[in-house]
């Protein structure tokens, strides 16, 4: 909004592409066709926690550092209120929202992040909160009825139903928010945030509202992943990737909660280590090359938005969101991104960890995507590994490091195409040390 004189001109809102799945439907990508790679944050507080110029600020941020998704809850409470005290609902009715400040608030958010060309990916209602106020699916119907008609015109919105829930939790008001929205907003993407350690295609696969699966790896380290019906995969987080990249019908699948940076192993014991940027990278990487869409990355300080005047903090969080932002994990996202758009033929990528002859296992893992004429290869702590390249049919290749923590490119040399290859990072072997080998075609 500008001011001239005593006339008010608002400044009409930033319009970002929609949205859609690739025909191939492993990707994301524009209505114009453009690859869309997801590099998502979690600002899930965002709503209830910042003013509007902290909200700026907070954009102007991430914008600058390539994120495109920030990942927001809507309602994380019933009686919820916005940073000015507006109430979100009428006598904490999930069915009856106010309308009013609560939901401008919300206007204005979804208005400047287009303007940072940032998508918000809207998590409707908690799962947290449908289970504890024990939601009927007629509430569920207003309600999401009221978000798809309010916000079904702007183009930077994406669906993200549930959120840290089972989806067998409540699956009737699941489904009916699913199809509510998409039945009253057919544009924009839909899929499900799910509970920690499992995939929105445990519960969703065969649903037409899903367009997109979502895993939430969870926080847990390989030591501390034991618990009983859940799959045992501790930080491999590629795992769940790799098992829903190959699901029919196919879909595109992202680690829309991996660990967080500066969060403790585990989320509850702050004794714990903590989770670095170093962490972040190989979640990053190792999901990706297994087939993921994108990313999302997290800051244990940042998803809460904890200020320095709060009393507590949840999961141990220190440093205030206005530094946290500047974390390297976060920083060093964006690399990943250039990456994986630094090449054509996107749609043309797949993983193939078969170009590797001794993948390894947990750190050591070394896992391989490549495209018509390129492949990346992924190594977290600098091994030496061996390379079959012959999936890429090309006679001569040019082979770099790329390096994840500043994303430079150092060229190796020219090689044989049809014969196996070894290759030694720089540094000496460690957690940490993790690079990219570049294979490209060199004819």
């Amino acid at each position: 909004m500008i001011l001239l004189g005593c006339l008010t001109v608002h400044r009409p809102a930033a319009e970002l592409p929609l949205l859609h799945v690739s025909p191939d439907g492993h990707y994301l990508m524009t209505d114009k066709g453009a690859p869309f790679f997801w590099l998502g944050d979690t600002g899930w507080l965002l709503l209830s926690r910042l003013t509007t110029g902290q909200a700026e600020q907070y954009f102007t941020n991430r914008h600058t550092k390539g994120f495109n998704v920030i990942q927001v809850m809507v309602l994380h409470g019933l009686g919820d209120v916005d940073v000015y005290g507006d109430s979100a609902l009428v006598r904490r009715r999930l069915a009856m929202p106010t309308g009013k400040g609560y939901w401008e608030h919300l206007d204005s958010l979804v208005d400047m992040a287009a303007a940072k060309d940032i998508y918000l990916a809207l998590v409707p209602v908690w799962g947290g909160v449908v289970k504890s106020a024990k939601a009927t699916p007629d509430q569920a119907r207003a309600y999401a009825q009221f978000l798809a008609l309010r916000y079904k015109n702007k183009t930077n919105i994406i669906w993200m139903n549930g959120g840290d829930i089972k989806g067998s939790d409540y699956e009737a008001v699941w489904n009916t928010i699913g199809t509510t929205l998409r039945e009253n907003d057919p544009h924009h993407l839909i899929t499900f945030h799910p509970r920690g350690r499992a995939s929105s295609s445990f519960w969703f696969e065969g649903q037409s509202w899903l367009d997109f699966n979502s895993v939430q790896s969870g926080h847990r380290s390989y030591a501390q992943d034991t618990s009983a019906g859940d799959p045992h995969y501790g930080e491999d987080n590629w795992k769940y990737i790799r098992a829903d990249y190959t699901k029919h019908p196919v879909r595109p699948v992202l680690d829309a909660e991996p660990s967080y940076e500066q969060i403790p192993h585990g989320l509850h014991d702050t004794s714990q280590p903590r989770w670095t940027a170093a962490d972040v990278r190989r979640y990053a990487y190792w999901s990706v090359f297994a087939g993921g869409c994108g990313f999302t990355y997290g800051d244990n300080s940042v998803m809460q938005f904890l200020r320095p005047t709060d009393k507590g903090s949840a999961y141990g969080a220190r440093a205030p969101w206005f530094r946290a932002i500047d974390d390297p994990g976060a920083g060093q996202m964006n690399y990943l991104k250039k990456l994986m758009l630094s090449r054509g033929g996107y749609f043309t990528r797949v993983p193939d960890t078969s170009m590797i002859t001794d993948q390894g296992t947990r750190y050591d893992y070394v896992t391989a995507t490549r495209g018509k004429d390129y492949a990346f290869i992924y190594t977290y702590t600098g091994r030496t590994f061996t390379v079959n390249p012959t999936a890429l049919g090309s006679r001569r290749l040019q082979a770099s490091w790329y390096d994840p923590k500043d994303g430079t490119t150092k060229t190796i040399g020219v090689f044989s195409g049809r014969e196996t290859l070894t290759f030694d990072p720089p540094g000496n072997p460690a957690p940490g040390n993790d690079w990219i080998l570049i294979l490209d075609d060199h004819e």
